[in-house]
Formats: C-alpha cells, sequence, structure tokens
C-alpha cells in the first residue's frame, strides 16, 4: 500500500499524549517521525502506565501506546550545539510540533520566526492546552483541567454524579487528533509553510457541536443526561438479564418494531408514549416499561434481534471484551511487536482508526528506545563519530 505521507519528515519535540498521539496518527500513514527528546529523561510517558517495571526501564506502557514506528534522538535543547543540530534537522523536514507552554521555544531561541528563517517551507505545529494567546494561554493545562473548563464535565454523568471525568484522556487525544487534520490539510497547501496554533480547550469543544449549537441557537442549557438521549426516545441504555443494552429506536417505525418485538403493542397506542415528544416527556416511565420485558434475557440475544429487525441496538461491553470480539480482531486494527529492546516480552498495540483500500495503514518498527537512533541520525546530518561521542559526554545528546 502507498502510505499517504511518504517521504514526509516529521520532528516530534512534544511530550505525554496530545503531540505523541498527533505524531503517532502521522507516522502510522506513512511519515518518517524523529522523536526529539530531553538527554537522560525523554519523555515523561517513559516513565507512566500500569506495569511499574516498565516505567523504571523507560518503556513506560503510556509511552508505547503511541511511539511505535517513530526514532528517538536525544538532544539538550539549551546548549547551543543542540540548537544547531535542531536547526540542520528543520532544514530536512516538513513539520514540526511540539506541545510546550507558549513561549518556551521562543525564549530557547527555536520559536516558529527563527526556524522559519532557516526553513521557510516549515509547517509548524504548536499544541497548548488553551491556544498560544488569550488570559489562559501561560496556564498549566492537563487532560483534566481541559476537560473540567471546556464543559465536559459538567455533562457527563447523570443529575447525581455530574460533573464526571469522561474515562479516558479526551481532551488530549481530540487535541492529538485536531493537529494531525490540521497537519495534513497544511501539508497539502502551495507554498508550503504555516504556523498552525492548535488549543486542546477549542478542540474539544468543537466536537461539542449538538451540545453547544443546541444552546447558542435553541436557547437550552446542556445537562448531564447519565444514559439517555435527549434528542429522542426509548434511546438510551437499558437493564438486560446479564447488564445493559443500548437500544436507539430514534425513528417512529424503530420504536414500532421495538415494541412489538418485546410483545409491549400496548404502548404504541398509548396516549403517554404516541408521539415523539411524548416519549421523550415520558422517557423514564417507558424506560421502565421496556425494562420489564428487557430483563428478562441477556443483553446480546436483544441486540442480535433488534438489529435483525432495523432496531440499532448494542451491549455495553467492557475493553476487554471488545478488543476479543472478530469486530476488532478481525480488521488488523492491533498489531503484534515480539522483541523490543528493554521491553522483554511481545506487545500488542493499536494502529489507527481507519483503512485506506481496505487495508490498515501500520509501522514497521516498534516504540524505541530512549536515543536510539541519535548517532544515526547526527551522521547522518554530517557530524563525525568524535564530535558525536564528544557532544555525548559532554550531555548535548
Amino acid at each position: 500500500m502507498t502510505k499517504p505521507l511518504e517521504g514526509i519528515r516529521v520532528l516530534d519535540l512534544t511530550n505525554v499524549l496530545a503531540g505523541p498521539f498527533a505524531c503517532h496518527q502521522l507516522a502510522h500513514l506513512g511519515a518518517e517521525v524523529i522523536k526529539v527528546e530531553a538527554v537522560g529523561r525523554g519523555d515523561l510517558a517513559r516513565n507512566l502506565g500500569a506495569d511499574p517495571d516498565l516505567s523504571a526501564k523507560g518503556m513506560g506502557i503510556s509511552f508505547l501506546a503511541q511511539n511505535a514506528g517513530k526514532k528517538s534522538l536525544t538532544l539538550n535543547l539549551k546548549d547551543p550545539r543542540g540548537k544547531e543540530v535542531l536547526k540542520c534537522l528543520v532544514a530536512g523536514a516538513d513539520v514540526l510540533v511540539e506541545n510546550f507552554r507558549p513561549g518556551v521555544m521562543d525564549r530557547l531561541g527555536l520559536g516558529y520566526d527563527v526556524l522559519k528563517s532557516e526553513a521557510p517551507h516549515l509547517i509548524y505545529c504548536a499544541i497548548s492546552g488553551f491556544g498560544q494567546d488569550g488570559p489562559w494561554a501561560h496556564r498549566p493545562a492537563y487532560d483534566q483541567i481541559v476537560q473540567g473548563a471546556s464543559g465536559v464535565m459538567s455533562i457527563t454523568g447523570d443529575a447525581q454524579s455530574a460533573p464526571l471525568r469522561v474515562g479516558y484522556p479526551l481532551a488530549d487525544t481530540v487535541g492529538g487528533l485536531t493537529a494531525a487534520m490540521a497537519i495534513c490539510g497544511a501539508l497539502n497547501a502551495e507554498p508550503r509553510g504555516a504556523f498552525i496554533d492548535v488549543s486542546m480547550l477549542e478542540s474539544v469543544l468543537a466536537t461539542m457541536g449538538w451540545v453547544v449549537s443546541n444552546h447558542l441557537i435553541g436557547g437550552v442549557e446542556p445537562q448531564a443526561n447519565g444514559n439517555e438521549n435527549p434528542t429522542s426516545a426509548p434511546s438510551g441504555a437499558f437493564q438486560c438479564a446479564d447488564g445493559l443494552i443500548n437500544i436507539a429506536a430514534n425513528k417512529d417505525e424503530q420504536w414500532d418494531l421495538l415494541a412489538k418485538h418485546l410483545g409491549r403493542d400496548d404502548l404504541i397506542a398509548h396516549t403517554d408514549f404516541a408521539t415523539r415528544e411524548d416519549r421523550k416527556r415520558n422517557r423514564l416511565r417507558l424506560k421502565a416499561e421496556l425494562e420489564t420485558v428487557l430483563t428478562k434475557r441477556p443483553a446480546r440475544d436483544w441486540a442480535r434481534e433488534l438489529n435483525k429487525l432495523g432496531v440499532p441496538a448494542g451491549a455495553v461491553l467492557t475493553v476487554p471484551e471488545v478488543l476479543q470480539h472478530p469486530q476488532i480482531r478481525d480488521r488488523d486494527f492491533l498489531a503484534r511487536f515480539d522483541e523490543i529492546p528493554d521491553v522483554g516480552k511481545a506487545i500488542d498495540l493499536m494502529r489507527i482508526g481507519a483503512m485506506i483500500d481496505g487495508k490498515r495503514p501500520s509501522v514497521d518498527a516498534p516504540p524505541p528506545v530512549l536515543g536510539a537512533d541519535t548517532k544515526d541520525i547526527l551522521t547522518a546530518l554530517g557530524y563525525g563519530a568524535e564530535v558525536i561521542e564528544a557532544m555525548r559526554k559532554e550531555g548535548v545528546v
């Protein structure tokens, strides 16, 4: 398969999640990604994750998750020689991604204006919590901070549990996807060269179109609706014999099919459930009526039958359950790497959530050990062995 970004070189100066996740997408699409890491420390994610032994080795699970296929170069950007190495890399690169706080790269003497003078074609992407300007620009931003500031937590959970954090780093991953999308767009422009300012806060808000628009246009105060879909009923999560099932009978014909299949034809003509608006107003009573039948059988049995009828439904699965399902297992979503230095065991990692011409974009190499490619990259830039060794001894690389 021809990889869409083959021949594109990306310098990844990012840490932890939003930036590395953006470059993870680009690597799988074929870009050469050089991860520029701090000497002796590397990406903080190298020390994070559920396996303490791997974290102690600098190959933490949080790092492994989104750094496959990248090369690792260690570089001290505070040293003039480190700055010079980066400028040499920039001259031959197409994209640079960083997620420092606004102003950090300028203080290092490596801001966009400086690097643009070295490489006018450079696409420079800065990812931050709140953007490069504004009253919050210099605030530290972690995923949960952005989730709270964006309003996401206020609408997650129900009346009793909200505000509630989404169960994975939503703001980081959405920010990373936004950056990857913007970079791919900029790569398509002629002439090339741009400064991309990605705000995690704005990236999250941009995905909240229905909630935000219902407020701005419809005057509706956003609320936490738990597992209920406020736009229709019956639409939400319902109790079965062994767990929950999601049912989205959003069309009148789907509602009729659902009620008849459950043997509750009586509900169709009931005045409290006659129209969509009636069902929305009385959704909790309707939910209770449907659960008198749904609780008699397992969720997956109901899901198979309802989907066959044309009523969208699906059992609520755990993460291990969905990963073991043929829908994921048989579509080449997971990649196995058998031998990884400092890991000592085979690991499975996720690829990206898209297929191109029926094939899943992938990378060949596992996540790199810290500084694994430093010597090769410097040699390719023209640095001799003695100079490289001297820089290593002096902490420049």
